[in-house]
């Protein structure tokens, strides 16, 4: 969770990003792929964190499967991207602070638990959320104007 709060910090100071970082894990504790949050600089709304290190260990692994892996990112999958864990057969998630708004990992929705699907994503979250979010809660106040 260290490595993914250090993408989220350059995120925001490389890109000007949401700080959201994530690493996917193999299984042998092997990282396959990273990201942070890149929708607004490429332009692309699915970029987020958790696609963007899917994507990557899809290329280096040459499969659509992440079987076994564990993703660790800094806030609460949104619906979408936990669709996507859902979809590559992703064993865990670790997630650190939870997203009150759009969280899909059991705070506004829980689609990696819904037993209607035939791949279901282990979830802990909370794994240094503290701090992942007071990342992100000082990232929208300064962009607002507020004081930190």
């Amino acid at each position: 969770m260290r490595h993914a709060l250090a993408l989220a910090e350059r995120a925001e100071r490389e890109d000007d990003e949401i700080p959201v970082g994530a690493v996917l894990v193999s299984a042998e504790g092997e990282v396959l792929g990273e990201g942070w949050n890149r929708n607004i600089t490429e332009r692309d709304p699915t970029a987020h964190a958790e696609i963007v290190a899917m994507r990557q260990a899809g290329q280096r692994v040459g499969n659509h499967r992440l079987l076994g892996a564990t993703l660790y990112v800094t806030l609460e999958p949104c619906a979408m991207c936990a669709m996507a864990m859902v979809h590559a057969r992703v064993a865990r998630v670790v997630y650190g602070a939870t997203d009150p708004k759009t969280g899909a990992a059991g705070s506004v929705f829980d689609l990696l638990a819904d037993p209607r699907h035939n791949h279901r994503v282990e979830v802990l979250g909370g794994v240094l959320g503290e701090e992942a979010g007071m990342r992100l809660t000082a990232y929208f106040r300064r962009k607002r104007g507020k004081a930190v």
